[in-house]
């Protein structure tokens, strides 16, 4: 039987991001064939990375939830794809690599190798076990702002004392490795005070009154390029989330564009005057 991710992880159908990353983590450092000495912890080292590179990329597991296994299975349908083949150290490992193949109009990306997902969640050129040091190349940090992250950026970084300009593609999010020819680059990406981030979507807080609620109004809003005039309508309720497709991130290996969504909240005046709270009173609200 083909496995089921969400089982391999040991998480529910509902689990949250966070939750599926708490899960890989645990799962992945218990069955690392360097640590564990058992002779299925390569397969199923392989299998948490495999449910992990789905499930925690949004498109891939909504496609895994329509279709399960066939959204990922080169034999299957229009999906197309390749299968290879390499040695980690004492290791040989197969995985698969979609091909988009004819009618497709997605590329899913396929199995990476295992060894380089486990690498990246870490944020390292790997995980010492037993003295076993598997790449070579070293890894450097580096601190993004919300938005250099988002739309992409170039900088220059100091490595082992020369200077280096790099560019950093647009859509990397926090714990990321990008591979350079000759290192590694970890990002780490600053908090910012107006976007929130999920997957690819952008989330924004914006504030509105009692009477921009009521009444309705034309109000700016912040984007990740530029501030956009958004209308509200009369009667907006509190916590109302208002969806701009598109105007989210981009996806970092191809897979489209996210959406902005700003919700509305309605500041509720702590103080009013005396003459304030009669004329509330006469309305009625």
């Amino acid at each position: 039987m083909k496995q089921d991710f969400y089982e391999t992880l040991g998480v529910s159908k509902s689990a949250t991001k966070d939750e599926i990353k708490s899960a890989y983590r645990k799962q992945a450092m218990q069955w690392h064939p360097d640590r564990n000495k058992s002779p299925d912890a390569e397969e199923k080292f392989k299998e948490i990375n495999e449910a992990y590179e789905v499930l925690s990329n949004d498109q891939k597991k909504s496609a895994y939830d329509q279709f399960g296994q066939a959204a990922f299975d080169p034999n299957s349908g229009n999906f197309g794809g390749h299968t290879y083949t390499q040695q980690n150290g004492p290791f040989n490992f197969t995985w698969q690599s979609q091909g988009g193949g004819q009618g497709a109009d997605f590329d899913f990306g396929g199995f990476s190798n295992p060894f380089d997902i486990f690498e990246q969640f870490f944020g390292g050129a790997g995980v010492n076990f037993g003295g076993q040091q598997r790449r070579q190349i070293p890894t450097y940090k580096i601190e993004l702002s919300f938005l250099d992250a988002a739309l992409g950026c170039e900088k220059e970084v100091s490595l082992d004392g020369s200077k280096k300009k790099i560019k950093i593609p647009a859509g990397v999010d926090d714990g990321q490795r990008i591979k350079f020819r000759d290192f590694n680059l970890y990002i780490d990406v600053l908090p910012d005070k107006i976007f929130k981030r999920d997957g690819n979507d952008v989330y924004v807080s914006q504030s509105i009154s009692i009477s921009q609620a009521i009444l309705g109004d034309i109000i700016e809003v912040p984007t990740l390029k530029e501030k956009l005039k958004l209308r509200v309508k009369s009667g907006t309720q509190p916590n109302t989330l208002i969806r701009l497709r598109g105007q989210g991130i981009k996806d970092v290996n191809g897979y489209g564009v996210g959406d902005l969504y700003i919700r509305l909240n309605i500041v509720i005046p702590s103080r009013l005057s005396a003459k304030q709270k009669e004329l509330i009173n006469e309305l009625g609200l």
